[in-house]
């Protein structure tokens, strides 16, 4: 006789919760997102190429320090950072700064008037040849540094810029009214900064200082001295004006 088979639900849930644990499939990720987690894995650990090349750059890097001497690591340095700009011939700042000493001495002039206008003359010493008065000096100290006249023509630069600096100090509260700023102050001033570019020029070759001197007095020639102009058209327009 045929043995009878039971049909009581619960026989059907002990017979699935005898099954192990280990035969159950886990669901498994889609193919989009394994690929992404691949991806990412890929990016956050550095390629080894790449660290092959840095080592070998340090390597060549720690080679060249061994056997090239420390001053020669410096001088490259040096080199590479500090680049000094090339000059201009002598010639090119030897009349500016001329003519800058004669617009300080102009200067004086004006603030002997009975009530001087301070804010010009402030804007007086920012325009024309003094504007670039700085470097223009500067570079010819530069001059006579390469002569061995280095030291006395920075003393000079030093003690015009000073001056200047403290003259533009008085004019500016001159212009506000304020009573220590005296007129006799700011003429002491512009005498040490046109004393301190006569020293400086002493360090031109005077010849350069000759030809500078000359196209100085050129630049300053009145416009009622000027040569006359030949060409009739020019003349023409002149009468028209």
């Amino acid at each position: 006789m045929a043995t009878p088979i039971s049909i009581h639900p619960l026989a059907r849930v002990s017979t699935a919760s005898s099954s192990p644990r280990s035969l159950r499939r886990r669901p498994t990720a889609p193919e989009s997102a394994r690929k992404k987690l691949s991806c990412s894995r890929c990016a956050l650990s550095p390629p080894e190429w790449r660290e092959s090349r840095r080592s070998l750059s340090f390597s060549l890097l720690l080679a060249h320090l061994i056997v090239v001497p420390d001053h020669a690591i410096a001088g490259s340095f040096m080199d590479n950072y500090v680049k000094k700009k090339r000059l201009d011939p002598l010639e090119a700042y030897v009349p500016a700064v001329i003519l800058s000493q004669l617009q300080i001495k102009d200067l004086e002039r004006t603030l002997e008037a009975e009530k001087p206008e301070f804010a010009m003359c402030r804007s007086l010493l920012r325009s024309g040849p003094a504007a670039s008065l700085r470097i223009d000096i500067r570079a010819v100290a530069q001059y006579a540094s390469d002569a061995g006249n280095g030291k006395a023509a920075s003393n000079d630069v030093d003690q015009c810029l000073r001056a200047l600096e403290e003259l533009d100090s008085l004019l500016l509260r001159a212009s506000r009214n304020e009573p220590d700023a005296s007129v006799k102050s700011m003429k002491a001033k512009i005498e040490v900064a046109v004393d301190a570019l006569d020293s400086l020029l002493q360090t031109v070759p005077q010849d350069v200082l000759d030809k500078s001197k000359a196209a100085a007095d050129a630049y300053r020639i009145p416009r009622d001295v000027e040569p006359e102009i030949l060409d009739p058209e020019i003349k023409q327009l002149e009468s028209i004006l």
